[in-house]
């Protein structure tokens, strides 16, 4: 989507929403694409979800960290478990290791979102195969506030996918996953299937993209989206 049609909707929705955090963040101006990427600001995210369907199945945990650049801060990061209707599918506990009785004493959805929204704000979002948190986060806030989620982002999958194609790298879909992919990059093992410790690897691992990929020719954050 072009930075102009993007805007266009942004405005769009945000002349037809009562006041609720969902306008807060849309009032907001999203990053411009010719911008250098070092002087975007990003939001690196990452959630665990009961399942991989927003129509039918609920968000776990949110995990995000923010990104200044090319510097992530720390200080920043925030974890929500979440609550969630019903029991958590087992198939899907063993994964993240979230139990029921710990979703129980998680945050509403409503509590938690607004907090991220504020964050996201003015922000491009980071994440690692994206349509997940775009699907979900998309879902959440038409269910609360009547509208889904407009955002800019990067998907690091997609850019690691590019580059391994333009280089005519052979490549397996196991190679494109977030951990395969920080081992490339000689990144730390953060602990996988976290929100949190996903999300920073998220950051980590688009700021190795990054770098590899300027060799000081100046690349802007269209070269990402």
């Amino acid at each position: 989507m072009t930075s102009l049609l993007l805007d266009w909707r942004r405005r769009w929705r945000l002349r037809r929403l009562a006041d609720c955090p969902l306008r807060d963040y849309l009032a907001q101006p999203f990053p411009r694409s010719g911008l250098d990427y070092r002087s975007a600001q990003y939001l690196a995210v990452d959630l665990e979800t009961t399942g991989l369907d927003p129509r039918r199945d609920q968000i776990l945990s949110i995990g995000w960290v923010l990104v200044d650049g090319n510097r992530i801060r720390l200080a920043s990061a925030r974890h929500h478990l979440l609550r969630v209707d019903g029991e958590i599918p087992a198939d899907s506990a063993v994964i993240h290791q979230i139990t029921d009785d710990q979703a129980a004493r998680g945050l509403e959805l409503v509590g938690a979102l607004p907090e991220l929204l504020a964050d996201l704000a003015g922000r491009v979002l980071i994440a690692h195969h994206a349509r997940v948190e775009i699907g979900f986060l998309g879902a959440a806030c038409r269910r609360l506030w009547g509208k889904g989620l407009l955002v800019r982002t990067v998907d690091t999958q997609v850019v690691a996918r590019r580059l391994l194609e333009r280089r005519q790298i052979p490549f397996k879909a196991s190679d494109l996953r977030l951990h395969a992919l920080c081992a490339r990059y000689n990144l730390p093992r953060n602990c996988a299937h976290n929100a949190l410790s996903d999300a920073l690897s998220a950051a980590e691992l688009f700021l190795a993209q990054a770098a590899h990929r300027d060799s000081g020719r100046g690349m802007k954050l269209a070269d990402f989206l």
